[in-house]
């Protein structure tokens, strides 16, 4: 075991100055040869805390993770760290997966990245190898109603029995207290130690909009707040995938489609697209973006109702990784509760399933109707309590809400007169029709148009009933049944209908304005005009230097770290020790390159200086 501190580790490999929260606490656990459980949102320095163990302890530290995709940046990015690791994966030939074996068995590895489905192949030879630590990412894929549940996980609890003497670290961005409790039965964690960071970002602002013309909403999106950025569109199903990436191209914004219904190497070569290049976005399934390394996904935009708070947690943090301002922005609308509910209805599993599923899209139905502020309804499912942000749509322009009680009366009225009286059930759709008084061919073959309630809702708008159904839905007053999604009447309807209780409702969405959006910032916004210059031509360095090594450009150096040496213009290796994100393997390797682009950039200026002097201040000999 090595006998260097974890600071100087820190300082020396990574190039921090120090730890971030409680990254210390777990640092050290692990090193002492004790079990962690990590619950640290996206961007908050998850890896650190085995990765710096891995360098301290003696042996190869085995990370199980299911994002085989990524494998090879995660590889990439430590390299560049002079750090030796390794993947073993389906992504390999015989020959490498051998030669890579042959490394873990003699002890030429400080970290093997390793696919749970190839755990049990793999394992004999852990029997040989001297093993630091057991990590195992993306935890809360064991949880089997949880968002992300992965059948392979299930295996993991083998670890700990095998090889007790190992610490194991589990890690994830979400999980609820019950998800959590999950977690520490099924891995047999129950001597961790559990660390539990903040669930805020507080650089993430969260809007939900009305689901009618999403696509148009979202183009204004991107083209007013995040042109020429990098962003991910999460659509429901691979048709609405491949739609959306076509008609985005079709406007000007280069998008590119990603579902299981593509080749692997299509989805191979459109993630790296992503990664490597500026500003794609990706259109894409929930199949796409754990563990999504990229810090500068400026939007994650969801043009249906994910299935759970969780998943949305999980999906929208994948967007201001590096800590500047990032919009979290969802349509949502009726259809999408009626689709849900139908889902559950129909789908597999047991009742209980089904009823932890139902659970699950009643919380999210709850943080998109709510009328409080979006992050802390947000957080108090995590469990955690905070004050209103002044960052989400409902905290910039505060919905209001108005008496529904009458027009639900009539709706409610509409929905079980035709039930009671012609033994028929319909969707939203017509009973909105009846209540606006419109005689289609439906409602007058039926003899609809008979029924006291036809045209008593003529006094409010068609968007108004269906906020009001959509509503409805959500609070549990109505429910979904049958193949066809029609409505009816829940128990807790009753109070209403006998005139007992007041129902108050947002105000239909569709009539407000749009959210206030804070200002976007770039990385170098608040640089000088000449910090600036310098600041782009690092960029282009870099790019150039990414491009070569086939890696992307924040594997060599991130944006924050380009603007600290914007900000310091080094001269020297010496200057450039110790700014942020350069630790020795970086500056050996780029130090002398990055100097030669501050001094062309300096050499620039200077020479703009003077000619801008000869120009306004030289004499010039009369011709």
């Amino acid at each position: 075991m090595s006998a260097a501190a974890p600071l100087e580790v820190l300082q020396r490999v990574w190039g921090y100055e120090s730890f971030r929260g409680e990254q210390a606490d777990i640092v050290q656990t692990v090193i002492d040869g004790g079990d962690a459980l990590v619950l640290m949102p996206t961007g908050g320095g998850k890896s650190l805390c085995y990765q710096l163990p891995a360098l301290i302890r003696e042996g190869t530290a085995v990370v199980v993770s299911p994002l085989i995709a990524l494998m090879q940046d995660q590889v990439d990015a430590l390299e560049q760290l002079g750090v030796r690791a390794a993947f073993l994966n389906s992504s390999l030939d015989l020959d490498q997966r051998r030669f890579i074996e042959q490394q873990l068995v003699a002890g030429e590895l400080d970290l093997l990245y390793i696919a749970p489905e190839r755990l049990q192949q793999v394992a004999p030879l852990f029997d040989r190898t001297k093993l630091s630590l057991f990590a195992i990412d993306e935890a809360h894929c064991v949880a089997q109603w949880g968002h992300d549940f992965r059948p392979e996980y299930l295996q993991l609890d083998e670890l700990g029995r095998r090889w007790p003497e190992v610490p194991r670290i589990a890690l994830t961005a979400t999980a609820t207290v019950d998800t959590r409790r999950e977690i520490v039965e099924r891995l047999g964690l129950g001597n961790a130690r559990q660390f539990v960071s903040s669930f805020d970002r507080p650089n993430i602002q969260y809007r939900i909009a009305p689901g009618s013309q999403a696509r148009q909403a979202l183009l204004k999106v991107i083209r007013d707040e995040h042109d020429g950025e990098a962003g991910i569109v999460y659509c429901l199903s691979r048709k609405s995938v491949e739609q959306t990436s076509a008609w985005l191209n079709e406007q000007g914004v280069e998008a590119l489609p990603y579902h299981a219904g593509l080749s692997g190497d299509q989805r191979r070569r459109n993630q790296q697209r992503f990664l490597r290049e500026e500003g794609i976005v990706v259109v894409a399934t929930i199949a796409f973006g754990m563990g999504i390394d990229k810090p500068d996904v400026r939007f994650v935009a969801h043009l249906n109702l994910p299935k759970s708070v969780e998943g949305y947690y999980q999906e929208t943090g994948r967007g201001g990784r590096d800590g500047l301002p990032s919009t979290a922005w969802l349509a949502y609308g009726l259809q999408d509760v009626v689709q849900q509910r139908r889902m559950i209805d129909q789908g597999e599993g047991s009742p209980v399933r089904k009823r932890a599923q139902s659970q699950h899209l009643d919380a999210m139905l709850a943080l998109c109707e709510t009328v409080e502020c979006r992050r802390v309804q947000l957080l108090r499912y995590f469990g955690q309590e905070s004050t209103a942000c002044g960052n989400c749509d409902t905290c910039l322009e505060p919905p209001p809400t108005f008496d529904a009680t009458v027009a639900v009366q009539k709706l409610l009225s509409t929905i079980v007169r035709l039930g009671r009286d012609y033994n028929q059930t319909f969707g939203a759709g017509h009973h909105i029709d009846v209540l606006l008084g419109r005689r289609t061919e439906r409602i007058e073959s039926r003899g609809h148009d008979q029924l006291s309630t036809f045209g008593i809702g003529r006094d409010v708008s068609e968007p108004t009933w269906r906020s009001i159904v959509r509503q409805l839905l959500a609070s549990g007053i109505l429910a979904v049944q049958g193949e066809y999604g029609v409505l009816a009447v829940t128990d807790a309807a009753r109070p209403v209908l006998r005139g007992e209780t007041e129902l108050r409702l947002r105000q239909d969405l569709q009539t407000q304005k749009s959210a206030r959006v804070s200002k976007h910032k770039s990385a170098a916004s608040d640089l000088s005009s000449g910090q600036q210059g310098l600041f782009e031509q690092l960029r282009q360095w870099r790019a150039s230097e990414a491009a070569g090594q086939g890696v992307p450009a924040y594997v060599v150096f991130a944006d924050k770290t380009l603007v600290a040496i914007a900000e310091s213009a080094p001269a020297s290796i010496d200057d450039l020790r110790g700014v942020f994100g350069i630790g020795e393997a970086k500056l050996e390797r780029y130090g002398a390159q990055v100097l030669k682009v501050v001094a062309a950039a300096s050499a620039d200026a200077s020479g703009s200086d003077a000619a801008g002097s000869d120009a306004s201040g030289a004499e010039v000999p009369a011709g």
